[in-house]
């Protein structure tokens, strides 16, 4: 699996590390992209400005009381946590969190071809370990692995133009359809939503591969 701009046979994978689905769905596209071949754009964006401006129900779910389908949805949770063996605290200590900077340097990791790396240990951080990821020091640890300066990386993360890059990803998976996290786009316009859709984004790339 290879970390690319974008062609293809490349996915764009638009994402967020607050997200408990999107931990999932990012194992699942990077074990499938080894096994398969094809490359993974990583798009890092902030979900809470989509929520915001086109998906606010998220906000309702959470404040609702128990439901039927709310019940359902956290088994569900559990259910596929269970399946993927990883490690996975539901709830965390500090939920939702505040994941911008943590986006902010997933950017600097993508343009270093280490994002893979960098955005699974803040997954591990916050899902697995129960650590605040809006915490520098904490971030510092994702860096350390992922090769990345510590210092230099979260100066930069907190710089404007780090924050208009994130704004702009936010706002173009808006454009292009999207309303949560994770988001996958295969050929560019081909969008598929979901942790559990990997098998579709796998079929979809295989027809590009039959049809070329």
């Amino acid at each position: 699996m290879t970390e690319t701009t974008g062609d293809a046979q490349t996915v764009e994978f638009f994402f967020d590390c607050s997200s408990p689905w999107t931990y999932l769905g990012f194992e699942a596209l990077v074990a499938a992209a080894r096994e398969d071949g094809f490359g993974v754009c990583f798009r890092p964006f902030l979900v809470g400005g989509v929520f915001n401006t086109v998906n606010p129900s998220v906000y309702a779910m959470r404040e609702a009381g128990p439901t039927p389908k709310g019940t359902y949805f956290w088994k569900d949770l559990h259910d596929w946590i269970n399946r993927s063996g990883l490690a996975i605290k539901w709830r965390p200590s500090i939920f939702p969190i505040n994941s911008a900077r943590a986006m902010r340097a997933c950017l600097i990791a993508a343009d270093a071809g280490v994002c893979e790396v960098f955005a699974r240990r803040v997954f591990q951080l916050y899902w697995g370990e129960d650590r605040d990821i809006a915490d520098p020091a904490v971030l510092a640890e994702a860096c350390t692995a992922a090769g990345l300066d510590p210092a230099a990386t979260l100066a930069a993360a907190d710089s404007p133009e780090l924050k208009a890059r994130l704004r702009a990803n936010t706002d173009e998976v808006i454009s292009r359809g999207g309303f949560g996290t994770p988001t996958f786009f295969v050929g560019g316009t081909d969008m598929y939503f979901g942790q559990d859709r990997i098998v579709l984004v796998r079929e979809a790339l295989a027809r590009q591969r039959a049809a070329r």
